[in-house]
């Protein structure tokens, strides 16, 4: 047709990756938003500082009155500007998105409620850090970055042969440390640490617990009627070992499998019903690349 003339060379449309990434963006928009409701709601008005250039923008906004939201959308574009030109534009498109949203998810919630909801500090350190790292493990999941100090991290990586998990465990320190210079109180900077270490262990548990992988060892008998109903219902390989009991000196199958951990409870409800008296090893493994898993990384 005649339109397919005037057509740009190379442009094209992939319609197979327009739900994939409106659904990325959709779950990156939703962790965000956890991750404002966990300061807005529990660490702001408890004055607990966490890590990471939220914990500095509360810093401003305990200290002076700033507003948070704006304070850390003004800093992460700053930091962007420089990473951009460091670390190139192919790292900055989701992070200019979450910076943006999480900026404007802060400053709508902020104020909303002034006084702590649970009366414990500790409490608040608890649940406010689990929101705020489950919002960054999901965010994170989908390819994107709340940006600030993981931006400095990458940076003085680039040149510099520090890991950036031990830059960003230093800034976060600093950070929280510095809380001290606004309420000279050594209770909440302790609180900050407790906040500091349920992020990062929340973030850990989003990112890895629907990815950890067990590896099963099954000896039964009815071995193939076993095979058969893993491979159709839960679609998941099978490699068949050869065996032989030192005791009955007798030949058997062994099946090995490697599902995710919480496949593993279909598999065993299929054993019972299959094999009551089948021999189980299951052993956690520290990880499995692929073809159904996670694939190799440079």
């Amino acid at each position: 047709m005649w339109w397919s003339r005037i057509r740009k060379p190379g442009f094209h449309i992939d319609k197979n990756q327009i739900y994939p990434t409106l659904r990325s963006y959709a779950i990156i928009t939703f962790g965000l938003f956890v991750n404002a409701l966990g300061w807005t709601v529990f660490l702001i008005p408890a004055e607990i500082t966490s890590g990471g250039m939220t914990g500095v923008s509360s810093l401003l906004y305990y200290g002076f009155d700033l507003p948070m939201g704006l304070t850390y959308l003004v800093m992460n574009v700053f930091l962007i500007i420089l990473g951009i030109k460091v670390l190139g534009r192919s790292f900055a498109i989701k992070t200019v998105y979450a910076t943006l949203v999480l900026s404007f998810f802060l400053s709508i919630l902020e104020g909303i409620v002034v006084d702590p909801i649970v009366d414990e500090d500790f409490m608040s350190a608890v649940v406010g850090g689990i929101l705020a790292g489950a919002g960054v493990g999901l965010a994170i999941s989908q390819g994107g970055s709340t940006g600030g100090t993981d931006i400095i991290a990458m940076m003085i990586n680039k040149h510099r042969n520090i890991s950036p998990g031990r830059i960003l465990l230093y800034l976060d320190i600093i950070i929280i440390s510095s809380s001290y210079l606004v309420f000279q109180s050594i209770e909440i900077m302790v609180y900050g640490y407790v906040s500091m270490a349920v992020v990062a262990y929340t973030i850990d548990m989003v990112l890895t617990g629907a990815k950890r992988t067990v590896q099963m060892f099954i000896l039964s008998r009815r071995h193939e009627i076993i095979a058969n109903r893993i491979s159709s219902e839960i679609n998941r390989g099978i490699t068949i070992l050869h065996g032989k009991g030192w005791y009955t000196q007798q030949d058997t199958k062994i099946l090995m499998i490697l599902v995710r951990k919480y496949e593993s409870n279909h598999i065993l409800r299929i054993i019972k019903e299959t094999d009551p008296d089948a021999f189980i090893s299951v052993n956690n493994v520290m990880g499995v690349f692929g073809y159904g898993f996670d694939p190799i990384k440079k």
